[in-house]
């Protein structure tokens, strides 16, 4: 069969494509190799509640995510966090990570909430921001580390940019991972906590993310009905090898494996971090007080849990509290730091590792459920590296007529980077 376009990867990248391609008029196969589409924003059932297997929220920057959920008909689903704030875990004891800040870099170091992570002399070594000169750094670590000290980086930046993108502040280049700190340090003549403020100061108000009622999966199931409903399909256990493999005249690929199906002679974009989530449902009332908030983020030197991060679903979403009834939580632990492929954690490490960081004895009589889900290619780290070749085989593509790829390997990580390269990979293919 010929079809008018045809999609590789069902990951919401490839959906979102594909969607924008059947609301154009074009008949279009979405290829997906797993055994159900929607990517890191699959979802998975534990102990009877249907949760997020990945990806659990989106960043509410450009609007870019809103506006796709308004199209789908989610607006009046999406939501916005509980303000419980969130935690980072040091090896002398844990401290609220900042309400006003970027990536952990504070707007304000003299900030209540950032003094009892830094203390008072790391309060006075960030501030001395103000008065520095401009300086130049090549990566996010040698920036935070210049205007703001070690302290900053070790506590705040790292462990943040550890559970985001799954890779050290050293390895990153600032503008992959801020684009517009670069432009904000430039009118705030070098100080960080200036430009980090006007950039929040810019930001629309609301919460920095957001997430749907009935969890982000949610999106999967919308956007592949939609797909269905103007006449594309969604195939699954579908590895392509060729693009002999079907007839068409466009291709859109959404996937790292683009580089080999097109036979690129460019380097190998960042493989993306492995990481394993482990999932538990307990029974523990002594959690209802929320007491590290939505969760907890792990500084490297803190020795005495393997995670790197907790969320406290429960604390961090109300609909979910509602879901999971009283007394019983979810909590989800990330395992897998950069360079380090992930452990393979059992359900009595996890519970160890969930008990420390919450502060609360967790047993295994209090559990209900569990689950691990390891992701592989997750998290591409926006290196300068990565960003030559990503700039690399942008340009070879652009030079094949009806070709174009996406995808969080070339747009970078996260719905709100995602989600408009889709839409104009698909575009561009017309």
């Amino acid at each position: 069969m010929t079809w008018d376009a045809v999609v590789v990867g069902g990951g919401i990248a490839g959906l979102v494509a594909a969607r924008e391609l059947v609301h154009e008029g074009v008949r279009t196969l979405v290829l997906e190799g797993r055994d159900a589409p929607g990517g890191a924003v699959r979802g998975h059932t534990v102990a009877g509640l249907r949760l997020d297997a990945g990806a659990e929220s989106f960043a509410t920057r450009g609007g870019t995510v809103t506006a796709l959920l308004d199209e789908l008909g989610l607006t009046d689903r999406v939501r916005t966090p509980e303000p419980h704030g969130s935690w980072v875990h040091l090896p002398h004891g844990d401290g609220p990570l900042p309400r006003t800040g970027l990536l952990g870099i504070p707007a304000d170091p003299w900030a209540a909430d950032v003094r009892r992570t830094l203390g008072p002399l790391g309060a006075l070594r960030a501030s001395l921001d103000l008065a520095l000169p401009p300086t130049h750094a090549d990566t996010l670590g040698e920036l935070v580390r210049r205007r703001m000290g070690a302290r900053v980086l070790d506590r705040l930046v790292r462990p943040v940019v550890g559970g985001v993108h799954a890779a050290d502040p050293d390895d990153l280049a600032v503008d992959a991972v801020s684009p517009g700190l670069p432009d904000a340090l430039r009118r705030e003549r070098g100080s960080l906590s200036r430009a980090v403020r006007s950039l929040r100061a810019a930001a629309p108000a609301g919460s920095a993310v957001q997430g749907i009622d009935g969890g982000l999966h949610v999106l999967v199931d919308v956007l592949v009905a939609d797909i269905e409903a103007h006449g594309g399909t969604v195939r699954t256990h579908a590895t392509v090898t060729s693009l002999d493999d079907e007839r068409t005249d466009r291709w859109v690929l959404a996937t790292p494996a683009a580089r080999d199906l097109l036979g690129l002679s460019v380097g190998s974009p960042d493989p993306g971090a492995q990481v394993t989530l482990v999932t538990l449902v307990l029974d523990a009332p002594a959690l209802d007080a929320a007491p590290r908030g939505t969760g907890v983020l792990v500084a490297r030197e803190a020795t005495d849990v393997t995670a790197k991060a907790l969320t406290h679903g429960t604390a961090k979403w109300a609909w979910l509290a509602r879901a999971a009834g009283p007394g019983r939580h979810v909590v989800r632990l990330s395992y897998g730091r950069a360079g380090v492929d992930a452990p393979e954690p059992d359900v009595d490490l996890a519970l160890r590792d969930a008990a420390t960081l919450l502060g609360v004895p967790l047993t295994r009589d209090q559990l209900v459920g569990q689950a691990a889900v390891r992701w592989t290619q997750a998290l591409p780290r926006p290196s300068a590296e990565h960003a030559r070749v990503v700039t690399d085989v942008r340009a070879a593509v652009d030079a094949m007529p009806g070709v174009a790829v996406c995808g969080a390997w070339v747009a970078g990580n996260g719905l709100a980077s995602v989600i408009p390269d889709a839409r104009a990979a698909a575009l561009s293919v017309l």
